[in-house]
């Protein structure tokens, strides 16, 4: 297994009238591509309870994130993920990891 070195941290806001059920399978539908990097380690998606959502992706390097997230906008299968989004509540940043405790 890869050991992480990045994370991916963005939150944002569905849009108005979009059902979880929904986002979380056109999420899961990105699933393919974002194995097929190479880079990916782990990947989680959670909302709290004023339905803000954290997409939280674990990536070997800085370079590989910023290189899937450029390529992700041209992946067709992104489109019905992005398109549920509130790109005006979007915000992204790459964090060091200081911590990694994979699954035992």
């Amino acid at each position: 297994m890869n050991t992480p070195t990045i994370a991916e941290i963005v939150t944002f806001r569905l849009k108005e009238g979009t059902h979880t059920d929904d986002f979380t399978a056109a999420a899961t539908e990105m699933t393919a591509f974002l194995r097929h990097t190479g880079a990916m380690v782990a990947r989680s998606l959670s909302a709290d309870d004023a339905a803000i959502w954290t997409d939280h992706i674990l990536w070997t390097s800085e370079d590989a994130a910023k290189s899937a997230a450029k390529e992700m906008f041209e992946r067709p299968e992104a489109g019905p993920f992005m398109s549920m989004i509130d790109t005006a509540s979007m915000t992204m940043r790459h964090a060091k990891l200081a911590l990694y405790l994979p699954p035992e």
